[in-house]
């Protein structure tokens, strides 16, 4: 004759099971969306690194091009060398700051790099406006070829630093947002500082050796 404990056993054993997924369930789902999270915000600072390194190489191609510039401008008669001290100056001052992806969490060493670009920039821009002086300077084949890189270059500046900082902003936009932000500081994911650009800086220098004024 079968005992009223069978039938007691079966409940209990479905009421632990209920009770075990009710604590289980929400634990998978908890550190599923964490993982989904996680994975979606490696990838958006994947691009931010990416981003910098793209902006990394175009200053760094610019100033490989400077030493070009002040050897051929040395040729012409009496230039100034003021110009061509400053400009050699401002590039040793920018290439000698370096930073790596983790550098992009402290704003003062992204502020300190990009000032030492900014630098050289102006140093560029007042050296190529001094060479409007020289035409013959400026006729010649050497000037010609520096003319289409260095335009180039400034465009590739222009263009990898506005990539940077939509990268940055989908980044931080991702970050602050429900439900990352419920994870992100656990993850060990803080928003970046994003680098203020000037108006100037955003524009592609004119880099024209090519026309008489």
């Amino acid at each position: 004759m079968p005992t009223s404990s069978s039938p007691r056993r079966g409940a209990v054993s479905r009421g632990c099971l209920i009770a075990l997924a009710a604590v289980i369930l929400p634990v998978l789902l908890i550190g599923g969306c964490a993982a989904s999270q996680y994975n979606g915000l490696v990838s958006k600072r994947a691009a931010v690194d990416a981003g910098w390194s793209q902006v990394e190489n175009d200053y760094k191609r610019r100033a490989d091009l400077i030493p070009q510039l002040v050897a051929t401008v040395k040729g012409a008669a009496n230039f100034e060398q003021e110009t061509l001290t400053a400009v050699t100056e401002a590039r040793n001052k920018a290439t000698s700051i370096n930073i790596d992806a983790s550098d992009l969490e402290d704003p003062a060493k992204v502020e300190a790099y990009l000032k030492a670009q900014q630098e050289l920039g102006s140093s560029l821009s007042r050296l190529i406006a001094t060479v409007e002086a020289y035409p013959e300077l400026r006729a010649t084949a050497s000037f010609q070829d520096l003319q289409s890189q260095l335009e180039g270059t400034e465009n590739r500046i222009v263009t990898s630093r506005e990539d940077y900082i939509r990268a940055v902003q989908a980044f931080n936009t991702a970050v602050r947002g429900f439900p990352a932000v419920i994870f992100a500081g656990m993850l060990g994911f803080e928003p970046l500082p994003q680098f203020k650009a000037e108006e100037s800086d955003l524009e592609v220098p004119v880099v024209d050796f090519s026309k008489d004024k």
